[in-house]
């Protein structure tokens, strides 16, 4: 590949930059490079980005070579958070070919401080179906149980908070809402499928879900797909535009769970700053 003489490729998960709710973190700094350049460069990011996702807390260990039978997955859940997976997208797209993000994912990673157990999501588990002409899962990847209670409702929502907005005294404007229950895949077949190669889990690995986005725009888990690549600007309630974050933007990101009937629970919130870059 064409990076492969700039750029060292690797994929990794890491621990070690995941920080909790309230957090500032630098703009990072990595290699890009645009169609008409002939070699990267290296300087801060310019299309920094959040991906609103949930955060799957393991509460159950295996051995290694074990896999976790569809139907066991939740033995093995401790609950969930809410996660903000912070994505550089001009980083990724140099570096991601062939394996996928690495520096353009492991400079931060913000989790709420709150974990919400299974036991108390019970009451909000939903039938799973998978929308459109799509095949049917592998046999590893199905089961009764999971189709007609594998999904859970969670109300998701991601807001933002502009530095001009701050110091105006604005509060946080609402970017998007979406819905755990419109995933592509449930929690129980995210960690069925991670250890079904017999990786070992351990108690307290932490398994992002991937972006949550819905089927309509504003239901968008991230500026990426909510500016549409880039091209549209989104307009702000104070007359700013944004396709990316800007250096002192804050995202917050809240998510609840309610039915008819049932308590709502909430999930906190998840609050993190973008500060200019270092070097």
């Amino acid at each position: 590949m064409p990076n492969f003489a700039w750029i060292p490729i690797a994929y990794h998960g890491r621990a070690s930059s995941i920080r909790l709710s309230g957090h500032a973190f630098p703009r990072p700094n990595g290699q890009t490079k645009d169609a008409s350049s002939e070699k990267p460069s290296f300087g801060p990011c310019k299309h920094l980005d959040y991906e609103l996702e949930l955060g799957i807390y393991v509460g159950g260990s295996s051995e290694i070579g074990d896999s976790i039978p569809l139907d066991d997955s939740a033995k093995h859940i401790f609950g969930l958070t809410l996660l903000n997976d912070w994505t550089a997208r001009d980083m990724l797209v140099w570096e991601f070919q062939p394996l996928g993000p690495f520096l353009s994912k492991n400079f931060a990673t913000s989790v709420s401080p709150w974990v919400v157990t299974l036991e108390a999501l019970e009451p909000f588990r939903r039938a799973w179906s998978r929308a459109g002409e799509v095949p049917a899962p592998l046999p590893y990847l199905d089961s009764t149980l999971n189709s007609e209670r594998g999904e859970i409702s969670v109300d998701l929502e991601v807001s933002l908070l502009t530095a001009k907005a701050a110091q105006q005294g604005s509060s946080p404007e609402l970017l998007s809402r979406s819905n755990l229950a419109d995933a592509h895949w449930t929690i129980g077949q995210l960690l069925t499928h991670h250890a079904s190669n017999g990786c070992n889990l351990e108690t307290g690995d932490l398994i992002g879900t991937g972006t949550l986005s819905g089927p309509s725009l504003f239901e968008s888990g991230c500026l990426l797909e909510l500016s549409e690549g880039g091209k549209r600007e989104i307009a702000l309630a104070n007359g700013e535009r944004r396709t990316f974050l800007q250096d002192g933007d804050t995202v917050v990101m809240k998510a609840r769970s309610e039915a008819k009937g049932y308590r709502s629970i909430g999930f906190g919130e998840v609050v993190g700053t973008v500060l200019p870059a270092k070097g």
